[in-house]
């Protein structure tokens, strides 16, 4: 995971506290106090692009480690292991052998009237498994069987106190079916309510999927299929085509929606100290991902795969692919008809680049991929033994050297034994280079996310009942940032930290609002603020009505975010 070298706090305790009127995101004048310990803020729209400091990042590899039976190995050195980067042997700054917690996550303690995204309270690394059930690129009957075998699993823990979260993804995006959950009983009770969804490609055939995921326009064996009339070919490829352009634009569809849901949750868990094990129940993967760091041809959804494999590598999020269509059967291509052999070469086509892909993905996050057989049991199993027990190796990233794309990892042990399973690389994408390149695209994705972001802690508070303020009320709230990556102090104590809410009423967002201070900090300034953290003063004006407000912070030094959300009642 990147973590800057510093002791990061929050801003300015010691100052008067910021009020400002409420005012539209961008090209904003923070009202600083005249200090030598504060540089004049400014809006964020003159912000000159970050850079990487080359010896302010840290990467950190989590590593399983198991014998030839699978079972884990412990006490391991620092001199058990060799790591590689792009081919180059690094110096490993530490190892540090990870026994997570079996207890039921709490939430962290507030006072009444507080609302917070802390989602654990301590800082001991807990055995975090989650459970994500993909409506979108599963088929309807094998939904059904991956909740079995589920049901299954979980029916042999029964005495098990291991938290688990179920979550599913859908065309209205990710949504948790459960909080953290110790009892298999209340797991199963709830996973026999949960229904079915049409998946994207309902009623798409092979041969289009294929063409639409492939980009092939001819058929794969074209060649093989009895000879037919020049107008019977005309008719095929005619259909055929426009099957292939609704499948294409599904499959982009699928490929969005299932990378937003993916965002989502791994910005839902980046503030959750250790490793942690997401097992995706699918059927297939939503695009061709046939090398490691390969990535959607459409731009776009370039840009959200991205962001997403850095979220996932920050939160050390493993994934575990569960194919939930058990054994496929392949059958002889001699048996069948022209037009069945070109079905039949699709489906093995896209059969063998969808286990390509998942086992790609696995591999990339460190995670296993488990897939052609009926007893899904053993692949929920894995992955939650395997956030229990782990080592955290570490080693100081060249990022003056280094060029954008995906970076590629080996970690490996002079134990002849011994077995790793670590992520094979991680991605130094445009937020990692220049967080201000994603800042909009990040704030907009955190106000709209279903689950609140944990990146950056966050506590709000309403300051009273509202007060009337012209034709409008005015609900006055103080936003609390404790200690965290909001300074750069190998950057001469920088800080550029912005906030930003917005009110919904009905399901309808209304204007987005906020503000952004930016500055430097001297060495007083800097030790107060370890000690208080940040208050954050300001108000929203609405008029009558019930409201839920999302309220986003996010360091625009490293692109770290937190959002948090708290109804609102104006009389």
């Amino acid at each position: 995971m990147f973590r800057w070298l510093l002791f990061v706090s929050a801003l300015l305790a010691f100052l008067p506290v910021v009020r400002a009127q409420d005012t539209p995101t961008g090209g904003l004048q923070a009202p600083f106090p005249n200090s030598s310990s504060v540089a004049h803020a400014s809006g964020a729209d003159q912000t000159p692009p970050m850079k990487f400091k080359s010896q302010s990042v840290l990467v950190q590899v989590p590593a399983v480690v198991t014998d030839k039976q699978g079972a884990h190995i412990h006490n391991l050195t620092k001199s058990d292991f060799v790591l590689l980067e792009n081919g180059k042997e690094q110096k490993i700054a530490f190892v540090e052998e990870i026994t997570a917690t079996n207890s039921r996550p709490k939430p962290a303690a507030g006072s009444p009237g507080t609302f917070s995204n802390l989602a654990f309270g301590g800082e001991q690394p807990r055995s975090v498994t989650v459970i994500v059930l993909d409506n979108v690129n599963t088929p309807f009957l094998d939904q059904v069987y991956g909740r079995t075998q589920l049901i299954k699993y979980l029916g042999e823990r029964l005495d098990s106190d291991q938290p688990l979260c179920l979550m599913s993804i859908g065309h209205k995006g990710a949504r948790s079916l459960t909080g953290f959950v110790n009892d298999p009983h209340e797991l199963i009770k709830i996973l026999k309510k949960v229904g079915s969804e049409l998946p994207a490609m309902q009623g798409i055939g092979e041969n289009a999927i294929a063409k639409a995921i492939t980009g092939q326009v001819n058929s794969p064996i074209a060649n093989a299929a009895p000879p037919m009339s020049a107008i019977e070919a005309q008719l095929r490829d005619f259909v055929q085509g426009g099957d292939a352009i609704q499948a294409a634009y599904q499959q982009e569809r699928a490929t969005e929606d299932t990378l937003q849901a993916f965002l989502s949750i791994a910005w839902s868990l980046s503030g959750v100290p250790g490793r942690k094990s997401l097992v995706w129940a699918t059927g297939s993967f939503p695009f061709i991902l046939d090398s490691v760091g390969a990535a959607p041809a459409n731009h776009h959804l370039a840009a959200l795969y991205e962001r997403l494999m850095e979220a996932f590598n920050d939160a050390q999020i493993s994934v575990y692919p569960v194919d939930v269509g058990g054994l496929a059967s392949v059958g002889s291509l001699t048996n069948y008809s022209g037009a069945t052999l070109e079905s039949l070469a699709a489906r093995n086509a896209l059969q063998e680049a969808n286990l390509a892909s998942l086992n790609n993905f696995a591999d990339m996050t460190g995670g296993r991929a488990f897939y052609n057989n009926n007893d899904l049991v053993a692949g929920f199993r894995n992955a939650v033994e395997d956030s229990s027990s782990y080592y955290l190796l570490g080693y100081y990233f060249d990022s003056h050297s280094a060029k954008a794309g995906w970076q590629k990892l080996h970690v490996k042990s002079i134990r002849k034994e011994a077995t790793v399973r670590a992520r094979t690389g991680f991605m130094v994408g445009h937020a990692t280079i220049n967080p201000e390149s994603t800042r909009d695209a990040d704030i907009d994705f955190a106000l709209a996310s279903p689950f609140e972001s944990t990146g950056i802690p966050v506590v709000l508070r309403w300051q009273g009942a509202p007060e009337q303020s012209g034709k409008n009320k005015r609900a006055q709230f103080v936003i609390n940032v404790p200690p965290a990556s909001v300074v750069n102090e190998s950057d001469k104590n920088r800080f550029d930290v912005e906030f930003v809410w917005q009110a919904n009423k009905n399901g309808v967002p209304l204007d987005k609002r906020g503000q952004v201070l930016r500055g430097v900090l001297n060495a007083g300034a800097l030790a107060k603020l370890k000690t208080d953290g940040v208050l954050y003063n300001n108000a929203l004006e609405l008029p009558s009505g019930n409201y839920q407000v999302r309220f986003v912070v996010r360091d625009n030094l490293t692109g770290r975010v937190g959002s948090v959300s708290a109804p609102l009642t104006v009389n």
